[in-house]
């Protein structure tokens, strides 16, 4: 079966992983917070960014190719760090790490991911990404980055726009807790997503199981959404990024940039790029679209820039791109995919980026990435 006639797109696989993980899986993966505003800004958003169609170019193959943090990658994309990525599908972080390794792209393990940095280590590729929720204890702090770099992980990812737990109201009314608990009403949702359940049971119910040795607490009191990550971080200051640069021997990534002012102060501080991100609104609801603040940080910082929030397709990537940003990261992309179609799904979804960015290149008249024309607003729909 030809996938690209059955599943031409990410919202073909969006659909087909809705009737195959159960409901309040898909509603941790799928919502944002509040009356997801944000989200629907950062989909609008992007939808009114244009590039004027080329004419008489000829024949020609277009290279996507593209040169970020000292390395050369095939493709301008990767995988973004998802927290309890492995709920969304049995063994999804070893999935996407292969994944990523057969493709030459980054990929990203968050602090709160199911699998640990040595349960992952074995199948990693050459751009293994970690992401640092800050942790509070300086010892748990250094021991989490020399465990990431024991396992093969290059780069570090501090995320700075989560100082408290989101409410992600959508998440609550679901019934899913962190850890999850297998309530008789997600007993019944499970049951009518057998392909997933069947996973599950063999590989047990997913938890955190990078933080299994800093100990378990008690989560009674905490919002719905906390889990045993939020026990041990803490919102991160200037002083702490600068703790980090200093013990981090390696790339150096801060996420969840949205205002140039800070962008350049990361700069000052020894920040190896930046990466601009509301969350895809999954943290503040009167955040304005990422890609809307995109030019105002790539024009203050001469940083590399790594870009995500809304991103749906190969289109969504270029006109990123052509807005100053040097990568692209997609977290819920992914999953859609493995929710789809299990682990094909994930070199399907690579295969239907890159198709899409080859076609759209083709109509810009671009023959490589940087030769993107000039970003247009176009009337709203």
């Amino acid at each position: 079966m030809d996938l690209h006639n059955q599943y031409p797109s990410l919202a073909d696989l969006r659909h087909r992983a809705r009737r195959r993980i159960p409901k309040f899986v898909w509603e941790y993966l799928d919502s944002g917070t509040g009356d997801e505003a944000t989200k629907a800004r950062n989909r609008a958003a992007l939808d009114r960014i244009g590039m004027m169609p080329g004419i008489l170019g000829g024949e020609y193959t277009p290279d996507l190719s593209t040169r970020f943090l000292g390395a050369q990658f095939p493709l301008p994309f990767g995988v973004a760090p998802i927290g309890m990525s492995g709920l969304m599908w049995p063994d999804a972080e070893g999935h996407l790490a292969r994944a990523a390794a057969r493709a030459g792209i980054p990929y990203s393990i968050s602090t709160v991911a199911t699998q640990s940095p040595e349960d992952v280590g074995p199948h990693l590729g050459e751009h293994a990404w970690f992401q640092l929720y800050p942790p509070r204890d300086p010892e748990i702090r250094r021991d989490m980055l020399e465990r990431a770099k024991a396992a093969g992980f290059t780069t570090l990812i501090l995320t700075v726009d989560v100082p408290v737990s989101s409410r992600r109201e959508r998440q609550v009314r679901s019934g899913l807790t962190n850890p999850p608990r297998l309530t008789p009403r997600l007993l019944a949702q499970v049951a009518l997503r057998p392909a997933w359940a069947a996973g599950m049971a063999r590989r047990g119910m997913p938890h955190m199981r990078g933080l299994d040795k800093y100990g378990d607490a008690a989560i009674n009191s905490r919002s719905p959404t906390a889990h045993m990550g939020y026990l041990l971080r803490t919102a991160p200051d200037w002083d702490y990024v600068k703790w980090l640069r200093d013990e981090w021997q390696g790339n150096f990534l801060i996420k969840g940039v949205m205002r140039a002012d800070d962008a350049v102060r990361l700069e000052e501080m020894g920040a190896d790029g930046i990466w601009v991100s509301n969350h895809a609104g999954r943290q503040f609801d009167a955040a304005p679209a990422a890609i809307e603040v995109l030019p105002d940080i790539r024009a203050a910082t001469g940083l590399p820039i790594v870009f995500d929030s809304g991103i749906e397709g190969g289109l969504d990537i270029l006109r990123a791109l052509a807005l100053g940003a040097d990568f692209v990261m997609l977290g819920r992309a992914f999953h859609f995919a493995l929710g789809a179609l299990g682990p094909r799904g994930i070199d399907h979804l690579i295969d239907i980026l890159a198709r899409d960015i080859t076609a759209n290149m083709g109509q810009i008249g671009a023959r490589s990435l940087s030769d993107l024309p000039e970003a247009i607003p176009l009337s709203p729909r």
